[in-house]
């Protein structure tokens, strides 16, 4: 029979081999927890590239497998960096990342950031590049980089440049993608209010303009794409300038046709001994152009000078049109104009 002691011996020997056993199994433990964690590498010109053991070793045929990498692919101690050429041949990444067991290597956004770029062009404003949208059209980052961009920073190119194939213009020629001179897809527009003093604020919108035509019909001549540009006066705009250049009563209605752009409004004279008298630009702009009255007989802004009965009868104000003959006499019907 054992004795006491050696029985009492056995028993320490049980606790301290499980404790060793347990010990061994938290170290193992421990440094695959150090072990196993996120790769971060920074590359030259494509951004910081994070690769995800957790992702990996979860994945069906390499669950908690390190040797499916390590070190056939992945020498931890060498840490040799490889190119994308060498990827493509087989090497590191590519040895799984071909299209078939895992995604290709062309889709390059799925390992490398991507963000949306902001240009600040100083003539149209603010102008987006957008990664997502074109990727989503096609995540072969190969259609652009490196052969059209530099996965970097890249010499900019002006729209001269890029409608003969340059830059953008290598897809967005009409065929493969909308073309370089449809300009408000990628440019900002906004609508425009010109404060006229003599007329009120006149409106001109980009919205109806690109509709029927092409941005290249205005810019950079007879506008250049800013707001630095010269005002022009009616006169001028008849004899072809500015709006005129169009608006010329063969390709789109006549500046002369003033109310299609400036704003008129109904007019109401306080007259406390014959009644208000009401003036109504939609019934005269029916009947005449804004040259027969502006600015001849009238100024383009209300005068504070009033005419009396008797000077209209003599052909002033309303009497160069109202003399019986263009129009009813100012010395009768006098409760046309004149509201008791």
């Amino acid at each position: 029979m054992k004795t006491v002691r050696e029985n009492i011996n056995m028993k320490y020997r049980l606790i301290f081999s499980t404790l060793a056993t347990v010990m061994s199994l938290l170290f193992l433990n421990s440094a695959f927890a150090v072990t196993v964690r996120d790769v971060v590498f920074t590359t030259r010109n494509a951004g910081k590239v994070i690769f995800s053991h957790t992702d990996h070793i979860n994945k069906k045929g390499m669950t908690n497998n390190c040797r499916a990498c390590h070190d056939a692919l992945f020498d931890l101690k060498k840490k040799k960096h490889y190119s994308m050429t060498e990827m493509k041949k087989g090497k590191s990444c590519g040895a799984c990342h071909g299209g078939k067991n895992a995604f290709s290597l062309a889709e390059c956004a799925r390992c490398h950031q991507t963000r949306e770029i902001k240009y600040n062009v100083k003539a149209t404003g603010p102008t987006v590049f957008s990664h997502t949208a074109h990727l989503a059209v096609s995540a072969d980052c190969a259609v652009c980089h490196p052969a059209v961009f530099a996965a970097g920073p890249n010499k900019r190119f002006s729209m001269a440049d890029m409608e003969k194939g340059k830059s953008c213009g290598a897809c967005h020629n009409g065929k493969k993608a909308f073309g370089v001179d449809t300009c408000v897809t990628c440019h900002p527009v906004k609508e425009i209010t010109y404060n006229v003093k003599e007329t009120g604020p006149t409106h001109f919108s980009h919205k109806i303009h690109i509709e029927v035509a092409k941005c290249s019909k205005c810019h950079p001549k007879p506008y250049a794409p800013n707001h630095q540009n010269r005002r022009v006066g009616m006169a001028a705009m008849e004899k072809g300038a500015s709006c005129g250049v169009c608006h010329n009563s063969k390709e789109a209605f006549s500046v002369k046709e003033c109310s299609k752009c400036h704003p008129v409004r109904e007019l109401l004279f306080e007259d406390k001994d014959a009644g208000n008298v009401a003036f109504s630009h939609k019934n005269h702009t029916g009947l005449y152009t804004c040259a027969d009255c502006h600015v001849s007989l009238y100024p383009a802004s209300r005068s504070k000078v009033k005419v009396s009965m008797q000077e209209m009868e003599k052909g002033k104000s309303c009497g160069s049109c109202h003399e019986g003959k263009t129009a009813f006499s100012v010395k009768e019907k006098c409760e046309s104009c004149h509201k008791m």
